[in-house]
């Protein structure tokens, strides 16, 4: 276990979080209204523009509003820097302040060396960019609040080259060595920046969409997943620069109990935490684009 710091009481606290219209955003949202937050939620996909992937802003709100909580949609699109802003101001002025922020949000397209570069930038718009633009805009409003939390989701495939996945890859590499700076330079202001790494399946529905014909049984909830966030974010302010595997820090704390059709072994071997150095196996990949059309 890890040694003993002060809680960060989660009640009461404004969060934003983006990705919000279905999967892991969606099922974090859910939690941390669960936990006394209000939670500003933001996403493209709303009842009156959705996206051909399923959910919605509009169903996220309902969820939490229908189980007593309190949340607001903010439509966006992260590819616009003055959206990313945008986002920030009206979740702000919205609650009256600030005070947590997870940068969920991410797209995948399937590829490598020869991915079109107009799909690769939008890739690092969204995934890497777009959340330095979030944290600039919504630090005043942490540091006003007297301190914060900021949270990164990332990926096993920062760490290691799965075939199909270079930019997204690539993009969640730099996400992770963006939440160790920002804690350098955030540790003053009691602001904690973390990074949650999904290293085990997650049956989110963008991820669904991309692997057609894969058995799942093994895949978790998205809730599992938003547990593990959740628990990261209630951690004291000395909890900050910390890169967590989702499949370490299941077996390290006792927390997010599989929920699986098929539990995992608990004695398998934990994925790497750490970036390749060397050759990996060049396999075919099992991503592919659910929408090439």
């Amino acid at each position: 276990m890890t040694g003993a710091v002060a809680a960060y009481d989660l009640d009461g606290k404004v969060a934003l979080v983006t990705g919000a219209s279905r999967g892991v955003g969606a099922a974090t949202a859910a939690a941390l209204a669960a936990a006394g937050c209000r939670v500003a939620c933001a996403a493209r996909s709303t009842a009156a523009a959705p996206q051909r992937t399923p959910g919605t802003l509009d169903e996220t709100v309902a969820r939490i509003i229908d189980a007593g909580g309190d949340a607001l949609a903010v439509p966006t699109n992260l590819a616009e820097a003055a959206e990313v802003d945008a986002m920030v101001a009206s979740a702000a002025a919205h609650f009256g302040r600030l005070d947590i922020l997870v940068n969920n949000a991410a797209v995948t397209f399937v590829g490598d060396l020869d991915i079109a570069l107009s799909r690769h930038d939008l890739v690092m718009e969204v995934n890497l960019r777009a959340p330095l633009i979030a944290c600039r805009a919504a630090v005043p409003h942490l540091r006003a609040a007297g301190g914060g939390r900021i949270l990164n989701v990332s990926s096993v495939a920062a760490l290691a080259p799965y075939p199909g996945l270079m930019s997204y890859g690539i993009s969640k590499i730099g996400l992770e060595r963006l939440t160790v700076d920002l804690a350098r330079q955030l540790r003053a202001d009691r602001i904690a920046v973390n990074c949650f790494r999904i290293d085990l399946a997650v049956a989110s529905e963008g991820f669904v969409a991309n692997t057609p014909g894969v058995d799942r049984s093994t895949w978790e909830p998205c809730a599992v997943a938003a547990e593990g966030i959740e628990w990261m974010l209630g951690r004291g302010d000395d909890y900050s620069g910390r890169r967590e595997s989702m499949a370490a820090l299941r077996r390290r704390e006792g927390i997010m109990g599989s929920r699986a059709d098929v539990p995992p072994d608990p004695d398998a071997p934990l994925p790497p935490t750490v970036l390749l150095d060397g050759l990996s196996d060049d396999t075919e990949t099992v991503f592919a684009e659910p929408y090439d059309d």
